[in-house]
């Protein structure tokens, strides 16, 4: 398991560079998680306790358990709060409860969670110091439906969302219209002085994005929203329009007082996570050709693309490895299982059609690619061999098929060649590499 900070640090200072392809592959994803990990990124960052109040530790993402333990390590009995994480991320702590929530669509536990933190911000003094720990997935952990809308118009708006092919910013951006808690509503609440220290999981950092913003002001509107939904065909409940038109439930806009009180920090992002896994590849005598941290679109039309650049490297003779970030999504017409970066790994070796010299792995950095693999057990994600497409052929499996079907899942499942990490305890959106070798 990835999850145990002391395990990431020592693999990626100890790793000695690997030659096998599919050793680098591991390393490099395993490096790429170390560094975001809360026990390496978080003490830098918290503040001493302030003198004229207390210090509340508050939370909520994939990363807030391990961000907890790390505040705990760091503070010692100065650290006392409530911070919210995924259901099954949960990590012994001493001072700082930590409760589950569902992901990633809300349900009962994430409404008691929203309310519980709503009501601890909004119970602090003046002098008090809060220190928000943000990550990504705090938007379905956090779940405070704006009002006259119930838990089931939510969870109705979420999963088509997901199911549209619908980018995280469009997602959040509805999301946050539909709150109490998000797009600065937080801050609103907040009645002490607030500290947010984020791990960033969206393309571009943006902090209105990261976790839908609860604790910044948000840019965006409710036109805008409403333009999400139309451009997607999703036709959502009564409840949800009139909501969405509803000028009461406009977010906290830049100027808002509320904000003179706050500070925000980036702690770890996705750029910060690709170049730890750049240095793994240079050791191991790779040079790394850096496609960005923000790549967006449908998965299997990047990984087309991507599969490109690998032949065309492969064609000039360079050892050469192509590394990228960002948050892929896909549109679900079929009814198998799977997730972006399964997706992605289904489409390349489809495009790359055995290609001697060519491997790669795509995983989500938090230990979760979309659903589930059948076992019922989460899948970071896949790795592909030159063989991928041969060795699925004497198994019986049908790539081309699995892919219609939306069934990555279930394809690299059965080949052998999940990529199963457990909960890293962070969240730094998806790590691809390419290596031609």
């Amino acid at each position: 398991m990835y999850g145990d900070a002391r395990v990431l640090q020592d693999r990626a200072q100890k790793d000695p560079g690997p030659t096998d392809p599919r050793a680098v592959l591991e390393a490099a994803f395993r490096a790429a998680v170390s560094r975001a990990h809360p026990g390496t990124c978080l003490p830098p960052h918290l503040p001493a306790p302030p003198q004229d109040g207390r210090l509340l530790i508050l939370g909520a993402g994939k990363a807030a358990a391990a961000m907890a333990q790390a505040a705990e390590a760091a503070l010692g009995d100065e650290a006392r709060g409530v911070v919210v994480t995924r259901t099954g991320y949960s990590l012994p702590t001493q001072r700082i409860e930590v409760l589950e929530a569902a992901h990633p669509v809300p349900d009962a536990t994430s409404m008691a969670a929203a309310d519980r933190l709503l009501a601890e911000a909004a119970g602090a003094a003046p002098g008090d110091m809060i220190v928000f720990l943000l990550s990504g997935g705090a938007s379905a952990l956090l779940a405070a439906p704006a009002r006259g809308l119930g838990l089931a118009d939510k969870q109705a708006v979420t999963r088509a969302l997901l199911r549209s092919g619908a980018t995280i910013s469009e997602i959040n951006t509805v999301r946050r219209h539909l709150s109490r808690i998000k797009g600065g509503r937080l801050a609103q609440a907040c009645r002490g002085r607030l500290l947010t220290l984020a791990i960033s999981d969206v393309p571009g950092d943006d902090p209105a994005a990261i976790a839908s913003g609860p604790t910044v002001p948000d840019p965006t509107t409710l036109a805008d929203a409403r333009a999400v939904l139309a451009r997607h065909g999703i036709d959502a409940p009564a409840r949800v329009t009139a909501a969405l038109a509803d000028p009461a439930n406009e977010t906290a806009k830049p100027g808002d007082p509320a904000f003179a009180r706050t500070q925000y920090r980036l702690i770890a992002t996705p750029g910060d996570a690709l170049e730890a896994a750049a240095e793994v590849l240079r050791r191991s005598g790779y040079a790394v050709e850096m496609l960005g941290d923000a790549i967006e679109g449908e998965a299997r039309e990047v990984a087309r693309a991507h599969a490109r650049l690998a032949i065309e490297a492969r064609a000039k003779g360079a050892r050469r490895a192509i590394l990228s970030g960002g948050e892929l999504t896909v549109t679900i017409r079929g009814k198998g299982t799977g997730g972006p970066n399964r997706e992605y790994a289904l489409a390349l070796a489809l495009a790359l059609d055995g290609a001697a010299g060519i491997w790669a792995l795509a995983g989500d950095s938090d230990g979760a690619d979309g659903a589930p693999g059948p076992d019922g057990v989460d899948v970071a994600g896949a790795t592909v061999t030159p063989d991928t497409l041969a060795r699925s052929q004497v198994r019986g499996l049908d790539a081309k098929a699995a892919l219609t079907a939306n069934d990555s899942g279930g394809f690299f499942h059965r080949l052998g060649d999940a990529v199963i990490t457990g909960p890293t305890q962070t969240n730094v959106n998806d790590v691809r590499v390419i290596l031609i070798d």
